[in-house]
C-alpha cells in the first residue's frame, strides 16, 4: 500500500463504484461510504461505513469523524447531493488532513442549475441549446423541445421530449403548479458524447471524449475517440468555470458543432470505462495531490460494452454492517 487512504462516498451507485474500480490495485487503501447497508461498493473495499444522507445535519460531522479516525487523505464524492455540503465544509476537512475532491460552490451551482449553465457558458462563446424558464415563457416554440428539471435531475428523470403543441400542453398539465422548477430547452438531434476531464492547479490537465449510447438514462455502450474539436470545447469550458478534480461534460454534435447540455462537477459513472481506455481520472488526481505527480495518459480508441456483474457477499458481513454501521478487515469482492 502507498500509505494513503482514499474515501469514496455514494458507493452504492454508479459513480462511487466507478471510482472504486479505477483505484483498485493502484496501491491506495480504499474506504467505502454509503447511506444504505446494502450499498454494493461497501463490500468491495477493505473498510466501509454506513453514513447519514447528505440532507441530514449529521452528514458532515459523521464524515469528519470517519476521515479523522481513518486518517483519510482524499475524499471523492459519488453523489450530486453531497457536492454542495462538502464544498461548503472543505476547510473543516482540510483542518484534519483530508482534501475533498470537490469544486467551489459557484462551480457546483453552474453545473447543477440549467439556467446558470446556459447563462455562464453562452457569453464565453460555448454553444448551449437555447434554455429558458418554463414558467412564463414568451419565446415562440419550435418543436421538438425538451422540458427538464431546472436544478438537479439524473438518469433522464423528469425529462420530457415534446414533439408538438398537443404534447406540450399535456406536459404542462402533468407538471401543474411546479412549472417554476422546470426549464425548456432546444432539442439538439445528433450523436451524443460524454467527456471526462482532470482539473488541477487551476488548469485542465487532460480530456477524454467518448461517444455513447444510452439505456434508461445511463451510458450503455461507449467508444473512446480522439476529436480535437470536442476536446478543445471541453477545455474551453473548464477554463471558463474552473472546476477542481474530475468534471464531466455531455454534449451533442449538430452540423459539426458541439452543443453542451449538461455539466457534472464530479467524476461520472463512465469513469471506470475511461480508465480502461487509458484515462484514469481518480488515480491522476490522487497521484497529483498526494505525490506531486503530473497527470499523464495514453488514450486508446476502444469500444466499452457495459454489463451487469454479481458481487457475492457473506450474510454475516451484511448483518455486521447493519448492526455496527461499519466493516473492517473485509475481504472485498471485485467490482
Amino acid at each position: 500500500m502507498s500509505g494513503f487512504k482514499i474515501a469514496i462516498s455514494g458507493v452504492g451507485g454508479g459513480v462511487g463504484q466507478s471510482v472504486i474500480k479505477s483505484l483498485q490495485n493502484t496501491g491506495y487503501d480504499l474506504v467505502g461510504l454509503d447511506g444504505e447497508v446494502l450499498g454494493t461498493g461497501l463490500y468491495a473495499v477493505p473498510t466501509s461505513y454506513v453514513i447519514p444522507y447528505a440532507k441530514s445535519p449529521a452528514f458532515i460531522p459523521a464524515l469528519l469523524e470517519i476521515c479523522k479516525k481513518e486518517k483519510v487523505s482524499l475524499l471523492f464524492p459519488g453523489l450530486d447531493a453531497e457536492l454542495k455540503p462538502l464544498s461548503l465544509n472543505r476547510d473543516a476537512f482540510k483542518a484534519i488532513g483530508t482534501t475533498v475532491v470537490v469544486s467551489d460552490p459557484g462551480v457546483i451551482d453552474i453545473s447543477d442549475d440549467k439556467m446558470l449553465t446556459y447563462s455562464s457558458l453562452t457569453p464565453a462563446g460555448i454553444r448551449v441549446p437555447f434554455t429558458g424558464e418554463l414558467a412564463g415563457l414568451q419565446k415562440q416554440l419550435e418543436f421538438p423541445v425538451i422540458i427538464k428539471q431546472k436544478v438537479g435531475g439524473a438518469r433522464s428523470k423528469n425529462v420530457f421530449v415534446i414533439k408538438n403543441e398537443t404534447e406540450y400542453k399535456k406536459t404542462l398539465l402533468d407538471i401543474g403548479n411546479r412549472q417554476e422548477d422546470f426549464i425548456i430547452q432546444e432539442y439538439i438531434e445528433g450523436d451524443e458524447y460524454t467527456c471526462g476531464s482532470v482539473n488541477l492547479g487551476g488548469q485542465c490537465k487532460g480530456v477524454i471524449v467518448m461517444k455513447r449510447t444510452l439505456r434508461d438514462g445511463d451510458t450503455h455502450k461507449c467508444f473512446s475517440l480522439r476529436d480535437p474539436l470536442i476536446e478543445d470545447t471541453v477545455k474551453k469550458i473548464m477554463n471558463t468555470i474552473k472546476p477542481f478534480g474530475g468534471c464531466n461534460v455531455q454534449l451533442r454534435m449538430k452540423d459539426g458543432i458541439p452543443y453542451v447540455f449538461e455539466i457534472n462537477a464530479r467524476c461520472s459513472g463512465t469513469t471506470a470505462s475511461r480508465t480502461l481506455c487509458g484515462f484514469n481520472e481518480p488515480k491522476m488526481i490522487a497521484d497529483y495531490l498526494l505525490k506531486g505527480i503530473e497527470p499523464t495518459y495514453d488514450i486508446k480508441e476502444l469500444s466499452i460494452l457495459r454489463y451487469l456483474k454479481e458481487l457475492v457477499v457473506d450474510n454475516d458481513s451484511v448483518s455486521a454492517m447493519g448492526k455496527d454501521r461499519t466493516l473492517h478487515a473485509n475481504h472485498p469482492g471485485s467490482l
